[in-house]
């Protein structure tokens, strides 16, 4: 890896743009492989980095390269991918002709098989997985918000490229068991089709112990799966994974005030599934609900509400009229 050449974000979207901005801001190299509109949009209004502890950076248009060409790839040290699960084979290929060989290849994707999918492709190419543990709002005119806190985790590697991207304001951890942390990730993910469903801010969903109680049913199917499957993941913050079900249980007093002391959430954060059915475009709900579904079947496990979520999400998509303001109740098929 050569530190002084860009590091390239691919497909820079919320995350990417946030991403790619900090690293921007604390001075590197960084160049953008964006779609028309967010290449118009910056360079019209800049890039505002604004965060949940109400800091704020904003960065003139100047400060990183934008194209909508994968021949920006050409001089990359590192690339970025931060492009939604169904692209990840596309934007594998235009690395693959574009990037130089010893380019590092970071996935800071939601699931788990995109680095599969990135090793098929770039044969031979050093890929490590990633794991983003926040959330970012796009909220137009350049301003990137993000909603959560939480460190990076990059898959630990010899180069310890994790190190190398970590800057103040973006801190990036390496990790041994990344495939854990991942599934760790994609457990907690599962919540993002409820807070679709729902058209609730993570906050007031969360709040509500309806909404926790159909969270925990449906993470205990997921994690019932991964039992049967022999994996083992990896919580994102100091609560043991396997407890996570039982406190999403408990009363109000007392679960806020345990979310308070590991999670810090914005009180307008929102899922990116969210954010995809407001926009109407396809969501991620099969590489995530998906993801586990399949392990269900591999393993003969039954989830059978995690189901009935992906049947209600894909029709909300289908519909095209947005997050259908769902309830609990509705959700389980009780109303």
């Amino acid at each position: 890896m050569v530190t002084d050449r860009p590091i390239v974000v691919a497909g820079a979207g919320a995350i990417g743009c946030f991403v790619g901005g900090q690293l921007a801001a604390a001075g590197r190299r960084v160049a953008l492989l964006v779609r028309p509109r967010v290449k118009t949009e910056i360079e019209r209004f800049g890039l505002r980095l604004t965060d949940f502890d109400g800091s704020e950076k904003k960065l003139e248009a100047g400060r990183l390269a934008l194209s909508e060409e994968p021949a920006i790839f050409h001089s990359a040290g590192i690339v970025l991918v931060t492009v939604k699960s169904a692209d990840t084979a596309d934007v594998a290929d235009q690395i693959a002709r574009h990037a130089p060989e010893d380019a590092v290849i970071v996935s800071l994707q939601n699931g788990v098989d995109n680095v599969a999918v990135l090793n098929e492709r770039l044969g031979g190419r050093r890929v490590l997985a990633g794991m983003v543990p926040f959330n970012v709002v796009a909220m137009g005119e350049g301003r990137f918000h993000r909603s959560s806190s939480g460190d990076i985790h990059v898959g630990e590697d010899a180069s310890n490229t994790a190190a190398a991207l970590s800057v103040p304001g973006l801190t990036m951890r390496a990790d041994s068991d990344i495939t854990g942390v991942q599934w760790g990730k994609l457990i907690i993910n599962l919540n993002n089709a409820l807070s679709a469903l729902s058209d609730l801010p993570l906050v007031a969903q969360l709040a509500d112990r309806d909404w926790r109680r159909l969270f925990a049913d449906q993470m205990a199917e997921g994690l019932a799966a991964l039992k049967a499957a022999g994996i083992t993941p990896v919580s994102a913050t100091p609560i043991p994974m396997s407890w996570t079900p039982t406190l999403l249980r408990l009363p109000d007093v007392i679960f806020n005030a345990i979310l308070g002391r590991t999670m810090k959430i914005d009180p307008e954060a929102r899922s990116s599934m969210w954010q995809d059915l407001k926009q109407g475009r396809t969501t991620e709900i099969d590489y995530l609900q998906g993801a586990v579904i399949a392990l269900a079947e591999q393993n003969r496990v039954a989830v059978p509400l995690m189901r009935r979520i992906v049947a209600l999400v894909k029709e909300a998509e289908t519909s095209g009229k947005g997050p259908p303001g769902l309830s609990p109740q509705q959700i389980r098929g009780m109303a």
